[in-house]
Order: structure tokens, then sequence, then C-alpha cells
């Protein structure tokens, strides 16, 4: 496996008081391998993620327990959570790469595309300047931007939005990482570009071998690529399972809420579109027991006192839910 990530929590230390943004999180993913992480926004994902680079903003945020172990080139692991931060530099952008949200403010302003790209290769492989630029243009070329001999030398604000994030796509490969964290790597793009952003990073997963973290709110995107899929609510995770197992069985109501509020092609004509009422909870002000039941339709008297343990429907589906089945017909 190449890496574990075991019952990490990531708090942040405010006024209004400590925020649980991530609570006794586990996961895993291998080589060749895409899980998808979604849920609403604030749920934790993109908090996951930081952790497992160890960027979180300390303070006010700090990693208060858990491991994430690394699988190294012979089979041993090193747990990232306690790894020096010299060690941590030479990881991020080598062993773990990241595509970050925004690529308008991800990428210096200030500084030519070819400049940004080339100085991962200084730094991390001792290329000359020479030799990187040569490899940073191959690079360019595969994901997709033409002209890149002479489309390296441009300023991010040259670039339409699909081809900044193109050029994330490329930095976050060049030094050929064995994981790829790819957060909302299709936000703001057009469906368009968005489709081919996706076949992008599904090609180079192929090619390299890549294990791939795909963060989305878009259960649509996650169809289209992920192998497993992870589903967050209010720092937790709430159902664990296959493609198939989330999309055809779904367990938790909170994962039925989100499938049922997006469109399908197969949906009965006539049948609307019911959106998840309420609002997801301040994790500053969580609720006693299951932090879903304020909105949940199915909540007993027991999610209103106590958190569900996690129990397993079949074979590498889980699920974090004192009820223990929803009504066919709430069924996406």
């Amino acid at each position: 496996m190449l890496l574990r990530v075991r019952d990490l929590s990531t708090h942040f230390f405010t006024g209004e008081g400590t925020v649980p943004a991530v609570s006794r999180v586990s996961f895993e993913v291998d080589r060749g391998e895409v899980l998808g992480i979604v849920g609403e926004s604030g749920s934790g994902k993109s908090v996951s993620c930081l952790s497992v680079l160890r960027l979180i903003p300390d303070p006010p945020g700090k990693i208060v327990s858990g491991k994430i172990l690394l699988s190294g080139a012979k089979g041993d692991e090193e747990d990232l959570a306690i790894a020096p931060e010299a060690r941590m530099r030479s990881i991020r952008g080598n062993r773990i790469a990241m595509i970050f949200q925004d690529p308008m403010t991800s990428l210096n302003p200030y500084l030519r595309v070819g400049l940004q790209l080339t100085e991962v290769l200084e730094l991390h492989k001792e290329m000359g300047r020479a030799e990187a630029r040569k490899k940073s243009i191959e690079m360019l070329t595969l994901v997709g931007i033409p002209a890149a001999a002479s489309r390296i030398d441009d300023y991010p604000h040259q670039l339409s939005g699909g081809m900044r994030q193109r050029v994330m796509i490329a930095m976050a490969l060049l030094c050929e990482p064995d994981l790829l964290i790819a957060d909302e790597p299709t936000t703001a793009l057009d469906v368009t570009v968005q489709a081919q952003i996706l076949d992008l990073i599904r090609e180079r997963k192929e090619a390299m071998g890549l294990g791939v973290v795909l963060v989305t709110h878009d259960l649509g995107v996650i169809a289209q690529l992920a192998d497993r899929i992870m589903v967050m609510y209010a720092g937790r995770i709430v159902e664990q399972g296959t493609v198939d197992q989330i999309f055809k069985d779904p367990r938790h109501p909170y994962t039925i809420g989100l499938a049922r509020s997006i469109p399908r092609l197969d949906t009965p004509p006539g049948r609307e579109l019911l959106p998840i009422a309420g609002m997801p909870p301040s994790l500053a002000r969580l609720p006693p027991g299951c932090p879903f039941h304020p909105r949940c339709a199915h909540a007993v008297a027991r999610c209103k006192e106590a958190y569900p343990e996690e129990r397993t429907v079949v074979s590498g589906h889980t699920v974090s839910c004192h009820v223990e089945s929803v009504a066919l017909e709430e069924r996406p």
C-alpha cells in the first residue's frame, strides 16, 4: 500500500474554541488507484489532504493525533506526521505532489511559467537550468499545452483557465511522484475543459502508475475517475466503498442525499431533485451524537446521543450510521 492514513485528527485552535476540522480519519491509496473524497464544503476534504503534506498553518492548525504512513522503495513505511520539516520539503513536490484548487492563486503572477516549472527540477532533481527547461517543455507538451516552447515564457495571466490548470498538472508531475493529490482540479472550468483535465489525469495515472487522491464535491466527476469513494461530513468519514458500492447501494442517509440531489440520465421523467435539508453544522459547535442528525429524516433517539461506530456492510464497504437500512424508495 502506497499511503496509509490512520486515525488522523487535525484541529484548529481559534478564538471561538477548538475546531475539529478532521476527526479520526483513516484511509488508504495504492499505486495505480484513484481514491475519490466527496462531501459538502467544510466537510474536511481539503484539510485531510493538506494534513498529509503537513501544509496546515501552525498556528492555528495542528495535527493532534494519528499516523500518515508513506511506503518506501524497500517496502518500509515512514510516518509523515512526525517527520522533520526538512524531510517534508524533500517529499513535497517530489514523492507527493498536489494540484491546488485555484491555479490563478497557486501560480506566482509575477514569475513566468517556465521559472516556476524549472525551479521544481532544480530543487528536487538537481538539474541544470537548460536541462530543466527542456524537461519542462516536454511535460507541458505531454499535458496538452500547444506551442509549449514559446508558452513556457508566458506569465500566468496570459493563459486561459484550462491552460493554467494544465501547467499546475505539469508542475505536479515533473518529478514523477508516487502520489498525486488533486484538490477540486476542475473548479470554475467549463464542462468541455473539465472532461479534458479528467482525461489528462487518467492518462497520466495509467502511464506513470500514480496513486491519485481526487477531492471534489461533484459525484459526476468521481464516477468518471475514481476506483473507491470516501464520503466525509463534519470532519469525519461517514461511508467508504468502491464506486459500484457507493452508487448502487449507498447506506448512509447523507450519501443517499448527495446522490438524490444531482441529475441522472436514468431518473424517471418528472421526478424532482431533492436537496438535503438544512446546512452543515459549525465545526466549532457540533451537535451531540451524529453531526448529521439535525438534517436526517431517518434519525432515531440514539443518533442524538452517541456517534455511530463504523460497521462493515460487505467487504470493502463501511458505514458509520445507527440506522441499519433506509427504505428502498428513499434510495437514489
